[in-house]
């Protein structure tokens, strides 16, 4: 039995917890969910979709184990499931507000939409924009205009003064200023002849746009005021029945809005329904079952932790006053030596140990670049050139300076310094080599997981060799040519990427010994001697 129950957002599961987890693959095999398509038979991909289940393993008052089952969002369009704990509220509950009020809102965008489309609306619309087109025309026409006469005027008074005499050249100047003043008023007048008739067609425009205005303005009032009825409805239980709701979770102890789906995931929905009926919980475990969405990593069967953004406050609420596992991230605080591979004047490179931090984390001070401090007390400047993820090992380099450090900094950033990685894969890669090209970004929904995304994303391009396969794994070569967060891992798991995550990547992957990523060399330009420098050191897997 566990000591302690089950740390959320980072954790191996129990065996108990995979033991029930087991069973519930065994029952969602053998019944399948009706309705639901999972994308697990390559034939039949239309419309198919994987979901996240989850496994709480409970004690009743009498001492005896059960678990629970649950699954993040809805099931087959229903938030019901024999056999599966209900939802904190139910939003899909035909008798309740929130179907009828969303019939509602739905009926004020039909008739938006409707109004929108009116020919009359895009009429006005129409006439109003040609009336600004050919007000401005007129106006910058006349602006050419006045400055054509400026420029004869000018070239009139040159010659004219020497030519003329002094008394005709003043008729002259002062017939020229008359001329400007005549053109300016002409300018103001025209000016704000077009303004009044702009503003004509604005007021009946507005006119017309009125009722949309109106409509617009109550289906914000009524959005927002569901939105906050709801985040009233989820109301969540701790370990004593103390119940706090998503509007005092987020809003009145953190200030900020309850994010898209809070409560809807399968930890807090199996943790309340414990809570609920008196039952303690033991360990839990969540996994994924299907294909994997587009842009995040998801593998079917694997484990997952509950996610941050939605999860963490709400969970935090809900678990206070249980035992907890302790948080694997901050008890990483374990010393080692620093491996000087090189050193001289102006650089110090350095072969980093795997699950160590390059540069101190918020509640982690020991890192490389806290023993580089303590091993170079006379080294200025930010010292570290770029950094590696905690799990992966090899190869940093640091400067002595300030004026190396940006020298060093500036290769980097213009993609001159050539990296190669080692890495053992998951999987047999098809292709022997070849160029993945994917854009990052952050999950901002559950840091530091990155997302593929083509809209916001970051370009990030990373070439591979495959160097070896054996025993269903394959040893391959990556050169990044982009530093992106997460890049290789990414690339490597994602499944328009390689497909194959890296053997015991604990994000994107199956957590093992250690993350089999290795920064095995580095080719520079030195930054003092201008010489080209090449260090090497071999994976240790």
């Amino acid at each position: 039995m566990p000591e302690a129950f089950t740390f959320p957002f980072y954790y191996s599961p129990h065996r108990i917890a995979i033991f029930a987890a087991r069973q519930l693959q065994q029952e969602i095999l053998s019944r399948g969910i009706v309705g639901h398509n999972f994308g697990l038979d390559p034939q039949n991909l239309k419309n198919s979709i994987g979901k996240m289940f989850g496994v709480l393993v409970v004690k009743d008052e009498q001492g005896k184990l059960g678990f629970l089952a649950g699954f993040s969002g809805k099931l087959a369009s229903s938030n019901h499931h024999s056999d599966f704990v209900p939802p904190v509220y139910d939003l899909l509950d035909p008798s309740g507000f929130f179907l009828k009020e969303e019939e509602i809102i739905n009926e004020i965008n039909r008739k938006i939409e409707s109004k929108e489309s009116d020919p009359k609306v895009s009429k006005f619309y129409l006439e109003h924009e040609k009336l600004v087109n050919k007000a401005n025309l007129i106006i910058s026409e006349f602006k050419a205009e006045v400055v054509k006469r400026k420029k004869l005027r000018r070239s009139a008074r040159k010659i004219a003064v020497e030519t003329m005499s002094k008394s005709d050249y003043e008729v002259l100047h002062e017939k020229h200023k008359l001329e400007s003043l005549q053109q300016q008023f002409q300018l103001r007048e025209l000016q704000e002849y077009w303004a009044s008739e702009i503003d004509k067609s604005d007021q009946n425009l507005q006119s017309i746009l009125e009722p949309i205005i109106q409509l617009k303005k109550e289906r914000k009032e009524r959005s927002a005021a569901l939105q906050k009825r709801i985040f009233l409805e989820y109301s969540f239980f701790d370990c004593n029945q103390n119940s706090k709701s998503l509007n005092e979770i987020f809003h009145k102890e953190m200030d900020v809005v309850p994010p898209s789906g809070a409560g809807e995931c399968a930890a807090p929905k199996m943790l309340h329904y414990a809570f609920k009926n008196n039952l303690i919980p033991i360990a839990m475990a969540e996994f994924w079952w299907g294909e994997s969405p587009k842009s995040k990593i998801r593998k079917h069967k694997n484990y997952y932790p509950a996610c941050r953004s939605k999860c963490e406050p709400i969970l935090k609420h809900m678990l206070s006053g249980t035992k907890l596992d302790p948080n694997p991230l901050l008890e990483n605080t374990v010393d080692f030596k620093l491996d000087v591979i090189y050193e001289d004047s102006a650089l110090i490179v350095i072969n980093k140990p795997p699950e160590v931090l390059s540069v101190p984390g918020k509640t982690i001070e020991m890192s490389v670049l806290y023993k580089l401090r303590l091993a170079f007390p006379d080294a200025t400047g930010p010292l570290l050139i770029h950094r590696l993820d905690m799990s992966t090992s090899g190869i940093l380099i640091a400067a002595k300076n300030k004026e190396f450090h940006k020298d060093l900094q500036a290769q980097f950033m213009g993609r001159s310094v050539e990296k190669t990685y080692i890495a053992v894969l998951d999987g047999i890669v098809q292709n022997m080599n070849g160029v993945i090209d994917l854009p990052l970004r952050v999950d901002i929904d559950n840091r530091p997981h990155q997302l593929v995304c083509h809209e916001h994303g970051k370009r990030a391009v990373t070439k591979y060799n495959v160097v070896e396969i054996r025993d269903g794994r394959t040893r391959i070569e990556f050169h990044p040519i982009t530093g992106r967060t997460h890049q290789l891992r990414v690339h490597a798991a994602h499944s328009k990427g390689l497909g194959c995550p890296i053997w015991g990547d604990d994000l994107y992957g199956i957590k093992r010994d250690r993350l089999h990523l290795h920064a095995e060399q580095l080719k520079f330009i030195h930054p003092e001697t201008r010489e080209p420098m090449v260090f090497k050191i071999e994976a240790p897997f």
